[in-house]
């Protein structure tokens, strides 16, 4: 069995400088980041996977990890129980304006990475006639290698819903362009897709639905996540609605595949990483509440996919 993951990690920065002056702007945006706490989330997200692989036996062979701030973070992270350095790290730093990036973990025993790069996207702003760009976290792609098969993995972060879900039309362009490359490698090379991340979209918006088919309505991909959201799964929460924006999707070739073939999809929604407030009960244990520190895990529980392994 192998699992693969997904996880938005929520702010992961290195701690910030002592200030010059006490309302100087931190370097993270966070209140009062220092090194305790930076420690603690280090050590609440090795902890997530730990956990995870209690009840699995296994720790799942890729994470894909999104609102990670440098590489830094993540090489202190893989030194970490229960990863002990055998994980290597995919990152690019992005022209993300709040300095996030999203990045893929794998178990260097078992993945072999051929190539990796970043899919960058610039959005001109037009109704300001600045004529400047505004830039958003790029899509990570790797091509991995694991027991001979190749599997082409796409790890996206994009564009959140506020001020009246303006960056809509830039979720759904970045999408049509991921879908773009997807049919490439499904239709000419015929290898195996993965797609995760946190899409800032529920699994049946009209983006989601789209991405899974090709030009002749041929369905390409498979999102298992879309099961889990109609029985009330969720991942994470604004105000009192539930959402489930993280998601794992994937060619159909992974449904019988004789050395990964899909089993199940999960939101790890462990009672552990659970708020502990009766108000918030079931949902995400967050490290922030606005500005109030709570030195909880993420705003958003990891998801995985689980596989058999059957070679």
């Amino acid at each position: 069995m192998e699992l693969f993951s997904f996880y938005n990690v929520e702010n992961l920065f290195l701690p910030d400088p002592k200030p010059v002056h006490k309302l100087d702007p931190t370097k993270s945006g966070l209140r009062n980041w220092d090194e305790k706490r930076y420690k603690n989330k280090l050590f609440k997200i090795s902890h997530a996977f730990q956990l995870m692989k209690e009840e699995n036996g296994v720790l799942p062979f890729i994470i894909g990890l999104s609102e990670v701030s440098g590489r830094k973070v993540l090489e202190d992270l893989v030194e970490m129980e229960p990863f002990n350095s055998e994980y290597g790290i995919v990152h690019y730093n992005s022209m993300d304006e709040r300095k996030v990036d999203v990045a893929m973990l794998y178990n260097k025993n078992k993945v072999e990475v051929i190539d990796s790069e970043t899919i960058t996207f610039f959005f001109e702003i037009t109704y300001k006639n600045t004529g400047n760009y505004d830039t958003t976290r790029d899509v990570l792609f790797s091509k991995i290698k694991y027991k001979g098969e190749i599997i082409n993995v796409f790890i996206a972060h994009l564009p959140s819903k506020r001020e009246k879900d303006i960056n809509k039309p830039k979720r759904a362009f970045i999408l049509n362009e991921v879908r773009q490359r997807i049919m490439k490698i499904v239709d000419a090379d015929k290898e195996h897709v993965i797609l995760c991340g946190d899409f800032n979209e529920n699994p049946d918006d009209e983006n989601l639905v789209q991405i899974l088919y090709d030009n002749d309505h041929e369905k390409v991909l498979m999102n298992p996540f879309q099961e889990l959201f109609s029985t009330r799964n969720y991942s994470t929460f604004h105000y009192k609605s539930g959402l489930l924006y993280d998601q794992i999707m994937m060619s159909r070739s992974l449904l019988d595949n004789t050395t990964l073939a899909f089993q199940e999809a999960r939101v790890f929604n462990s009672e552990k990483l659970s708020s502990r407030t009766r108000n918030f009960e079931g949902r995400p244990f967050r490290t922030y509440a606005g500005t109030r520190y709570l030195g909880g895990y993420s705003d958003h529980f990891p998801v995985f996919v689980k596989f058999k392994s059957l070679s």
